[in-house]
């Protein structure tokens, strides 16, 4: 069976920015539900480099973790401060980078987050061929630090972000070209990137096959998942809308074993509910229809 997991940003930013669910209450109710783990957003309240800076405070957070009978399947850094397309020093991002990279290290935490931080409105000032050249050796860079420290990168892609056509998402993970490299494949904006196109600049490029023939294409080259619904719409004219199972479109009896097939090298299933207004009162129901896909699909307890 697949562990089950669920982004603890879900509860921290976007409708709960100004009260966010407090990091113990997340952990007594995911044990309650009996999730296997959490997916640490690292900002704001809850647990990161900033407000946890000694060995110590990361220690007992690791242990209040695994008290709960829980594990970290992932971390979302917070990088978003940083320039990357538009500079030609990406010296800062790196170190960022590095700050969360090292936190992940003393927590456990298997896999780090990254994307592109700027939208794909930057193409208006910036050449897409230079910013590309800046992203891949900025994440080549990335790729290596953390295989040094035993932590895999996943470069989550979505139409808020700049690089979000399938070519462009195919191209750079290529060109980045590292085992400790790859795609995170969230459900909900592969299809908002492979079957509406939503946010791309310039000439829409989509797919007859949608989020499935994405994660065809990328077969191989996926090495994290966020499973959650897409209602077709986007939050706020930015990101996907991370609808909740049975609220939209997707077709998991299709999606789910193509992504058996991916190749990703641990048995994470990850839930993202990011930006839903009320994902505190849907986790329970969210976790519920994962759990019937693990039971369906899980069994083997294999990920390719």
């Amino acid at each position: 069976m697949k562990r089950i997991s669920i982004g603890t940003w879900a509860f921290s930013i976007g409708p709960y920015q100004d009260h966010p669910v407090p990091w113990d209450e997340i952990l007594d109710k995911l044990q309650a539900l009996d999730f296997n783990g959490v997916e640490l957003g690292g900002f704001g309240i809850h647990p990161n480099p900033d407000i946890m800076p000694t060995k110590e405070q990361r220690a007992a957070c690791k242990k209040g973790v695994a008290d709960h009978g829980l594990a970290f399947s992932g971390m979302a850094a917070n990088l978003w401060s940083q320039h990357l397309i538009d500079t030609e020093d990406t010296t800062p991002y790196l170190n960022e980078f590095r700050k969360n990279l090292e936190f992940c290290v003393d927590l456990g935490i298997p896999g780090i987050r990254i994307d592109t931080v700027q939208p794909p409105t930057i193409f208006d000032k910036v050449d897409a061929d230079a910013a590309r050249k800046r992203v891949v050796n900025t994440w080549k860079k990335c790729a290596r630090e953390g295989a040094d420290k035993g932590v895999y990168v996943t470069w989550e892609f979505e139409p808020g972000f700049a690089f979000n056509k399938p070519s462009d998402i195919l191209r750079i993970t290529e060109e980045v070209n590292d085992d400790n490299f790859g795609i995170m494949f969230d459900t909900c904006h592969a299809h908002m990137v492979a079957a509406v196109g939503a946010r791309q600049p310039g000439k829409k490029e989509t797919l007859p096959g949608g989020a499935l023939e994405l994660a065809q294409k990328l077969r191989g080259k996926i090495n994290h998942l966020h499973l959650i619904d897409s209602d077709g719409t986007l939050h706020g004219d930015e990101t996907s809308t991370h609808a909740p199972f049975g609220d939209g479109q997707l077709d998991f009896d299709a999606l789910i074993p193509e992504l058996l097939r991916s190749g990703i090298r641990h048995n994470w299933w990850t839930i993202d509910l990011c930006f839903w207004p009320d994902a505190w009162a849907v986790t329970e129901r969210c976790k519920k229809a994962v759990d019937k896909l693990n039971a369906k699909y899980g069994i083997d307890g294999r990920s390719g």
